[in-house]
Order: C-alpha cells, then structure tokens, then sequence
C-alpha cells in the first residue's frame, strides 16, 4: 500500500512496486504482519515533515514481523528462515510495512522467541520501546509512586507493566471501562478529565515522585502533581522541556526489542490485539485508529 502525496486515507493504493535492494547490515524481511500506529497516519498527512523527508511513493507503517529473507552483506546476526521483528523507523520516509517485503537494518532487528505469534511479535516494537524508554528514564523503583497518562492505551499499558516490575507503586488514567483491564496488572485506575487532580491526591495525598504522558493536553495536571523533584517524561507534549521534563521519541534498538520479546515469552508483559485486517484494507484500519475505538493494537496481515 502506498501514497504519493500527503493526504487522508483516501490516498492510499494498492501498488506494485520493486522488491526492496538489501545494502551492507541490512535484512529483508518477508512481512506476516504489521501494526498500525497513530504516527503512520500523521506522517501521511504530513505531520512529521519537518523532521523526516519523504521519497514518494511511501509504504507506510513502522511495525512488523515475519521471516528473514535474505541477509545482506556484513549481517552475521540473522539467517534466512529466522522468525523476526522491529521498529523499522529509517531516516527516510519511504519504504515502510505494509508490503510483502522491507529491508530494515540488522541493529533495528530481533529475533522472536519460540512461543510467541507473529500477531503479537508486530503488535510489540513501536509502543513497547516507548514504554521501555520511558520507564528507563523515570528511573522508576520501589521508592517511587507513578501517575501514567492514558495507562490503558497502546503504550501505557506496556508502560504500566514495566513500572509495575520495577516495583512502583501505579496510579493509571483511564476511561472506567478499562479499570478492571488495569487492576488485573497492579495498576490503581482513576477517571481521566476534570477533577484529575483531587482525585490522584485521595490515592496519593504527597502527590507522585514520577509522570508519564502517553496522551498529551495534562501538563498543568502534571505539574500540579510532581513531589518537589519529582521527574516527567512526554511522547505528546514537548513543551514539557520548559518545565523540566523529558519530551521522548523512541529510537530502533534491536537489542533492547529482543529483550522485551523475552518478557512476552515469559508472560510478564501483555500486547493486547484488537483486530486483523487484510493488507488492502489498510485505509478502513488507519480510520479505526483515527476514531480511538480501537482496544489494541491493529494489525495488517500482509499474506492476504
């Protein structure tokens, strides 16, 4: 699927185009599945353009899992037939996920554990490194009572877990629906909206040590929330640097995506999955996304 101008999900199409060159350190992966992020339709309509350029037509999609195709040269890490993901973010806008084939560097790469599908492989690399980049830099421990912003979403749920393993006490927003959702991890769930603060300081009269935004539009609440010290990250928000806060965007680690993998293997970290949709529906799943209806990440089954 590709488009060859900025625009809404209209302008996508289904498009043949070369099969991808595999240059020094990079794989080519056959796709099984990808997943749809909210960043995919921002860049297509533009919204990243002035930090990444684009060579039309793009591919869109960041996310994937499948099988290794072929190795380049100077990849002694993979083999043809090794069952893989990533967050195939590259410098250029171009040659994304949601194809039959991609060529991503070997660094951005990992290998996928016996045991783990590759529905849930694809749904893990983007929102699982946010969560693990942002949980690293909170620093979070036992000492620590952390307020997560949108704690049921795509990346605060895997955030919430990791706080949770690293032994913070989590205090997580959510719609009521998801409260349960929440409280089955260890999480204590509060209504997001107005009156956020009043009721975070029933559960933690203190205030919290820690803040992580998923959702943007809460800094004052932020703010109002932080112990003297305290520290705070944002994926959303960058204006959260003029008040001493960190504004994240995720980088591709293979490494650090091998490990989160293993935590799937294991059963300590959940991806939940809302649907799956053929390759050349992309435009109906990437309004899905749009609506924020969806409970779980969406998935694009690049076989069909």
């Amino acid at each position: 699927m590709t488009y060859t101008e900025y625009g809404d999900p209209s302008t996508l199409e289904l498009t043949d185009l070369p099969q991808p060159k595999v240059g020094p350190g990079n794989v080519l992966i056959r796709v099984e599945r990808a997943a749809v992020n909210p960043v995919d339709w921002k860049v297509m309509a533009g919204g990243l353009d002035q930090m990444l350029d684009a060579v039309f037509p793009v591919i869109p999609g960041w996310d994937v899992s499948g099988v290794v195709e072929q190795v380049g040269p100077d990849s002694p890490e993979f083999a043809p037939g090794d069952r893989v993901a990533s967050y195939g973010r590259t410098d250029v806008v171009h040659g994304g996920t949601f194809a039959e084939f991609v060529a991503l560097p070997a660094t951005s790469v990992a290998k996928i554990p016996d045991g783990v599908e590759f529905e849930i492989a694809a749904g893990l690399p983007l929102t699982g490194l946010t969560a693990l980049r942002s949980v690293e830099t909170l620093e979070l421990s036992s000492d620590d009572t952390v307020l997560i912003h949108a704690a049921s979403g795509g990346v605060g749920f895997l955030a919430a877990q990791l706080a949770v393993e690293a032994g913070a006490r989590v205090i997580g927003t959510a719609s009521s629906h998801n409260h349960e959702k929440l409280q089955a991890i260890g999480v204590t769930p509060v209504n997001y909206g107005e009156g956020l603060v009043e009721r975070v300081r029933e559960i933690a009269p203190e205030g919290v040590s820690a803040v992580a935004d998923f959702v943007g539009g809460v800094r004052e609440e932020t703010l109002a929330l932080l112990t003297e010290g305290g520290r705070h990250i944002s994926i959303a928000d960058p204006s959260v640097e003029e008040h001493g806060g960190r504004w994240l965007w995720v980088r591709p680690d293979g490494a650090r995506l091998a490990a989160l993998l293993e935590k799937v293997a294991d059963g300590a970290l959940e991806v939940t999955i809302d649907r799956t949709v053929p390759l050349v529906e992309v435009a109906e799943a990437f309004e899905a996304s749009m609506s924020g209806t969806a409970n779980g990440k969406i998935l694009i089954d690049a076989t069909r």
